[in-house]
């Protein structure tokens, strides 16, 4: 009797204690189940929870669920909601908006209706007890999301909707959860403490928009280092989530707000938000998928007493969540693909079920009865182990189908642009390390998600001579272009070049790659008689008729507010027209800011063509240009976390001007405090460079002007200026006045 006591002991104990080990054994399951699912056509995040299953308290006992797998399961969870409200088209969540409020009304009323109905006339449970068993079916969590994000499928209309209905669903499923808790507590309803709930919620979500925003943008610009960017993120999204329990929520509501408010900081292509992406998916959320398996238990599910209620459970959770997609899939008539995406994203209980019926477990009347008795607790938890293994099952197939109903879909309206289509080259001049990163992020904004392997991206470095200081400085700049381009997961391709001058090594590497557009940064003025461009950029302008994009821009990229574009008259006339047009409709969309393009009437349509060809989808407005004139007011309305970018002309262009050779001086006036992008489009042929007697050393080898002519003109530009500048009255109000 005591050898078997003794055993009993040791089998309640879990074979590994250690924390090295315990660790391993996780990354095991971790590396192990998605390589040995995959041949079997299921979802990784079934094998995560059943190999909680198997090593856990209620399987071989391998492992305990322990404080580590509690706290890294809490984070998980967290992570995923925060994930899932970083990762949404916020475009297309506001177009998908009204339908996401409806099938959130109708995912959250039905389950409710079914399963206090259920509980009172089936299972025969009181009123009190049916309300809040029934606000755990209304309930859902996105466990099917990485499904659908691996596919590439969140942007469908069905996943949106989804995600719109999980907010109202969780929200609701609180209130209802906080109303019974008070029933409970005073005996009847209090009306005034689900006021004060509401008005408490209302108060966190506009101090959170509020803060958030301003908060994040400071401490961006002031620091760039990507590692504490990322502890500041996720800072921002435990504080998010904390908050949110102080005020009576659960902590997943405030992750997932967290999510959508930095969602426009945050670019899809960006090097923060791979990291924030491989940490999640690596570590945190497997943690929590483990966990949850740990907590079924396969023996108490089994039994006779169990299995009755248990199936009353699970069939009004399945039909309770069905219901509500079928009738949003006939409503919004949809195809049957976005009804089974519906459901398997809404379909899974975890988080919020387990909070309801730990709350109702602990809870006890005044006769000294659990509200909840183990029969619930037990039926709950056979809910949350078929649920969480059915989800992602079903949201696997809708996403293959509807994965490629978009690629039929898109197919159709490229076939006529991809017939002549070729792989695409980007070559990024960067010469020195300070300026290195931001040039190789705004070649990576700039270029589509789905052209990661057909693009191709070339970082050069020129120098003028051999000597150590110049190899340092050309070395470390490629290593950073490659690193940034690296934490992307984007292939780039370092050159270093030595030349006869920086513009005839760009020109030759430009025609040695086949170079489709360059990306540079622009020049600093380093004395009084320096011009706004440059030499070296106004010679490049001239020797190639490939796209250049010349930035400089004070801030980072993803603190942008807004994208303002000036387009001169008879611009859609040029052969770059197109893809000038695309690559700012991609850098609008990546940055989740609007653009706002100032041209003349007639090139408007034209540009809204382009961008709904490319299926760009990006906010996007227009504004009327007609003369020169207006090209100057606009100084008066480019706030200081606007990019306003001008598109240029090259000489003797279709779109070239006159007044287009006081241009570059026109922007050292009035807009050299804003950020800027200057793009030359690309032009059909070759380009021939115009000499004349006035300028009868344009071209000499070195690709340098005469230096008496030089000075001359400087010395001209300068004195314009002078005079501009004493004409000027008064002073820009750039924060008052908007476009």
């Amino acid at each position: 009797m005591n050898r078997l006591n003794c055993i009993l002991a040791l089998s309640s104990h879990p074979l590994v204690t250690n924390p090295v080990t315990i660790f391993f054994i996780v990354l095991v399951i971790i590396l192990l189940a998605p390589v040995l699912l995959n041949r079997l056509k299921i979802p990784h995040i079934i094998g995560m929870i059943v190999a909680g299953i198997v090593v856990g308290p209620f399987g071989f006992n391998i492992l305990d669920r322990d404080s580590s797998f509690s706290i890294f399961g809490q984070v998980g969870l967290l992570y995923l909601m925060f994930l899932a409200g970083l990762e949404i088209d916020m475009y297309h969540l506001k177009l998908n908006l009204r339908r996401g409020l409806l099938f959130g009304a109708l995912t959250f009323i039905i389950p409710m209706i079914i399963g206090v109905l259920a509980s009172v006339y089936v299972l025969h449970i009181d009123w009190l007890t049916s309300v809040l068993l029934a606000s755990m079916y209304a309930s859902h969590t996105l466990i099917g999301y990485p499904v659908a994000a691996r596919y590439g499928v969140t942007k469908s209309p069905a996943v949106l909707i989804s995600i719109v209905a999980t907010i109202v669903a969780v929200i609701a499923s609180l209130l209802v959860l906080a109303g019974t808790i008070n029933v409970h507590k005073v005996g009847n309803l209090d009306s005034l403490e689900l006021l004060m709930l509401l008005g408490r919620l209302v108060v966190y979500c506009l101090a959170v928009l509020y803060i958030y925003p301003r908060l994040t943008r400071f401490f961006f610009k002031h620091y760039g280092d990507k590692v504490t960017q990322f502890v500041f993120v996720l800072a921002l999204v435990f504080l998010s989530a904390w908050v949110s329990k102080l005020i009576g929520m659960e902590e997943v509501l405030g992750a997932f707000f967290a999510g959508l408010v930095l969602n426009r900081y945050v670019p899809p292509t960006s090097p923060l938000m791979n990291r924030i992406e491989f940490v999640g998916n690596a570590l945190f959320i497997p943690y929590f998928l483990i966990g949850v398996g740990m907590m079924i238990n396969i023996k108490v599910v089994g039994q006779s007493s169990t299995l009755g209620i248990a199936a009353v459970m699970l069939a009004v959770a399945l039909i309770g969540k069905w219901l509500p997609a079928w009738l949003a899939q006939v409503i919004f008539k949809m195809p049957r693909s976005s009804r089974h995406m519906m459901f398997g994203l809404t379909t899974a209980h975890t988080a919020v079920a387990l909070a309801v019926v730990t709350i109702g477990y602990n809870m006890i009347d005044a006769d000294g009865h659990r509200l909840m008795d183990e029969t619930i607790l037990n039926g709950t938890i056979l809910v949350i182990l078929v649920t969480c293994a059915l989800a992602p099952i079903a949201t696997a197939q809708a996403a293959t189908q509807i994965k490629i109903a978009m690629l039929q879909e898109g197919n159709v309206d490229a076939t006529a642009n991809e017939r002549n289509k070729r792989t695409e080259n980007r070559l990024i001049s960067v010469a020195n390390p300070v300026t290195a990163s931001s040039l190789v992020e705004l070649a990576l904004l700039m270029r589509s998600n789905g052209s990661r392997i057909n693009d191709t991206l070339y970082a050069v470095h020129v120098r003028g001579d051999n000597s150590s200081a110049s190899k340092t400085v050309g070395r470390n700049s490629l290593e950073i272009a490659q690193k940034t381009a690296a934490a992307t997961d984007s292939i780039l391709t370092p050159i270093e070049r030595y030349d006869l001058n920086t513009v005839t090594g760009l020109v030759n590497t430009i025609e040695e790659r086949d170079i489709d557009s360059v990306v540079l940064g622009m020049h600093r003025k380093n004395n009084v008689i320096d011009s706004f461009l440059g030499s070296k950029l106004e010679q490049l302008q001239r020797q190639t008729n490939r796209m250049l994009v010349i930035s400089r821009c004070y801030i980072p990229y993803n603190t942008v507010t807004r994208i303002v574009v000036w387009v001169p008259a008879k611009a859609e006339y040029e052969t770059g027209f197109a893809r000038w047009v695309r690559a700012l409709g991609r850098l609008s969309r990546e940055l989740g800011c609007r653009v706002i393009f100032c041209c003349n009437p007639a090139v408007a349509p034209l540009i809204r063509g382009v961008i709904r060809r490319a299926h760009i989808d990006t906010r996007h407005e227009y504004r009327d240009i007609q003369s020169p004139d207006d090209f100057i007011l606009l100084s008066n309305k480019i706030l200081d976390d606007d990019l306003f970018v001008v598109v240029m002309s090259r000489a003797n262009s279709v779109s070239y001007s006159s007044w287009m050779k006081d241009l570059p001086d026109f922007l050292q006036s009035y807009f050299s405090n804003n950020n800027l992008i200057l793009i030359y489009p690309e032009q059909f042929g070759d380009q021939v460079n115009v000499e004349s007697f006035s300028d009868p050393l344009a071209a000499d080898i070195a690709g340098t002007p005469s230096p008496l002519w030089s000075k001359l003109r400087a010395w001209g530009r300068m004195a314009n200026n002078f005079k501009k500048r004493f004409t000027q009255r008064g002073r820009r109000a750039k924060n008052k006045i908007e476009l």
